[in-house]
This record gives structure tokens, sequence and C-alpha cells, in this order.
């Protein structure tokens, strides 16, 4: 339990605390580095393209925090062990293990290519299970650790358009329950945590691969990645089983077991409206599916103007033994007023 009991410097036993991102190089992974850099952190830093990861290394030394460049494509198991044998041998034991990194396709199912689900499951799902698997294996031994799932909204309901992304972010969600089964039963400190994110904006809209007339975009109301870095540190630091972040996570993942069919009508209609910009598609950009995209995009998309900073539902979830007590605290006063009220009419 030692890990939660740290202060704001993340420290163990004296030494900073010792964290790997995966898909670190631009968008939530990038937002995340920044995040733990100003605590103090030393960060691993695992994508595929070195220049980016170069790029976000200095950042993170900027901020207070040591990086470690790590080139690997988290498809490929033996990389990803590599990576944190790497880490651990530079830096020391891994405290926290992020899987975040991510594939997408924007295309209807009927023409969609079998390598195209086979890649998008083997970054996005496969990804995060050579993760954990990598995490677990040095984790175990010491009995302590957490590992913490990006997950998103589309983990529980699937949108059209994007049938690969959804299906893998599913696949986590039943890969991590199980797991947090298998750990209880074997009664080790070792902590899971799965984070659903709603829509964000990062650069992968600029470099997915797409079928669709128009850019990508996500589906509005949008956060900045700053929201989703800020709720994967506190599910680093903190017991719990799973956080959504932002209100339209809440409503879709609610809405989805209350009345499922009724989405499915919903998105079948504004699905794909909601998914697109008004600018014709590129058909000559190059895409990331299969090899990076040159060039430093950073943690932020071309959605700014349209992006919050802020998710109030958020902040109420990470501030809600305060709310709840001051509640508590009111209706307390409230009973007591009452009371009082009532024992002087009575006298």
């Amino acid at each position: 339990m030692g890990l939660f009991c740290l202060g704001r410097d993340m420290k163990r036993n004296g030494h900073p605390e010792v964290v790997m991102i995966t898909g670190a190089s631009a968008g939530i992974g990038r937002a995340t580095a920044q995040a733990f850099a100003k605590r103090g952190a030393w960060i691993g830093l695992l994508a595929r393209d070195r220049d980016r990861l170069e790029s976000t290394r200095r950042e993170v030394e900027e901020l207070g925090g040591h990086g470690l460049v790590l080139v690997a494509d988290v498809a490929d198991e033996n990389a990803v062990c590599a990576a944190a044998d790497k880490l651990e041998k530079e830096f020391g034991p891994i405290d926290i293990w992020i899987n975040n990194a991510m594939a997408s396709v924007f295309s209807p199912v009927i023409e969609m290519k079998p390598e195209e689900y086979r890649r998008v499951t083997e970054v996005t799902y496969l990804g995060y299970v050579w993760g954990t698997l990598a995490a677990l294996r040095r984790m175990r031994p010491r009995n302590r650790g957490v590992i913490v799932q990006v997950g998103s909204a589309l983990a529980y309901r699937g949108i059209p358009l994007q049938s690969a992304y959804c299906a893998a972010k599913h696949a986590i969600h039943g890969f991590t329950d199980s797991l947090r089964c298998e750990l209880l039963h074997d009664r080790k400190d070792i902590h899971v945590c799965q984070v659903e994110m709603p829509a964000v904006n990062t650069p992968q809209f600029s470099w997915v691969r797409s079928r669709l007339p128009n850019e990508a975009e996500p589906v509005p109301p949008i956060f900045q990645p700053e929201v989703a870095a800020d709720a994967i540190v506190y599910a680093a630091t903190h017991r719990r089983r799973e956080i959504y972040v932002g209100g339209p996570t809440v409503e879709a993942i609610v809405g989805n077991k209350m009345a499922p069919g009724l989405l499915d009508r919903f998105l079948a209609k504004h699905g794909y409206k909601s998914q697109q910009t008004d600018r014709p598609r590129d058909a000559m950009r190059p895409d990331n599916l299969f090899r990076p995209v040159a060039g430093d995009f950073g943690a932020h998309g071309n959605f700014d103007d349209r992006a919050s900073g802020f998710s109030l539902q958020f902040w109420l979830d990470k501030h809600r033994k305060i709310w709840l007590g001051a509640l508590a605290g009111a209706g307390v006063a409230l009973g007591w007023l009452t009371i009082s009220k009532i024992r002087r009419r009575g006298s």
C-alpha cells in the first residue's frame, strides 16, 4: 500500500517514482508525461517515433522530471519487454505502468480490410496485454505497483465508423476485469485502474487512417489532453477501480445500460456527421497505422478553440469526499435546525 501513502513529490524511499508511459510521443501520453514530470517522476517514454520522443523527453526535463526514450512498437511483445528491462536498468523498479498507445481506422465495417482490423487489435488491445504482462512480471515479485489502462467511453458503447477501435477498447475492459480477479485471488498488492475517457483534442485526427468524405474529429463536447492526464495521475496514486472522465462519458455508459436500442438509433442518425468536420478529407495525407507520421505534433490536436480544459464531473468525482462531507454536514445542520424549531413550537 506504500505507493498510495506518497506525498506530492512522488517519492518512494527517497527515490522518485518510476513511470512507464506507452504512446508517450503525442496526445494523452505526452500530456501525461508532462503531468508526471511536474511531480518529479522518472519516466520511460515509449512510442515508435524517436524524434517526437526526444522532444517529449526535453519537455519532461524542463518540467522537473527525468525521461528515457524507448523506441518500440507496442504490438511487438519482445520490444515492450526489452523497453521495460532498459527502463529498470536505467531508472530502477517500475512503480507505475500506463497503457495508452492506440491506433484506429475511421471506416464503415464493410470497407475495412483484414490487415486493418489486425493492426488496430495488435496495437490498441494486444499492446495493452503486452504492457500489462511486462509490468506484472516485474511487479509481482515485489508485490507492489500500479497499472493504469487508458480506456474510453467506447469500451462500453460502440459507435459507427470506429468498429476496430471500439472492439479493442471493449476487449481491454474484459481483460482488465479478469486480471483484477486473479490479483485478488493471489493476494497481490498490485492495483489496476481503468480510466474511461471522453472525446479528447489530440493529434490522432490529423493522422488517423480514414475513409470518411471529410476530415475526422472527436465527437463534441471535446476536452483537452491535460484533463485526461490529470485523471491518469489521479488513478495512479489512488485506489480507485475505475474512473469516468467527463459528463459525456457518464452519459454514454449509463445511457447504454438503460437504453442501448435507443442509442443505436440515435447514433445511426447522428454518429456519422458528429465525427467529421466540414472540411473535405485530404486523400493524399499519410496515416500512422503501420508507421509513424513525421513531425512533432505535441499533445494538442487542431480543436483548441472547441476544447475544454476543465471537467466539472471529474472534479466532483475527484473531490467527492469533500463535497459529500459538506452535504452530510449541511444535512445534519438542517436536521438540527428543524428539530430546534419543533422544540420551540412545543414549548
